[in-house]
């Protein structure tokens, strides 16, 4: 469903990470982490950035390997 990239952001995301620290981190400009996050709130039917890491831990989008 979520594209390794898509996954990458949506980790970050639920880290608290806005989209200018993301871009930094993934090494892609803040509009491409912007578009990321974007997608990612329509793939998963989230209404923002919060539904999106609470949706994240309830369905295991991602792995959190911390």
């Amino acid at each position: 469903m979520l594209t390794n990239r898509e996954k990458e952001v949506l980790y970050y995301l639920c880290k608290g990470y806005n989209n200018v620290e993301i871009g930094k981190i993934l090494n892609i400009s803040k509009h491409t982490a912007k578009a990321h996050v974007s997608s990612i709130l329509k793939k998963i039917n989230a209404k923002n950035r919060i539904d999106a890491a609470y949706l994240s831990g309830k369905y295991s989008y991602i792995e959190d390997n911390d």
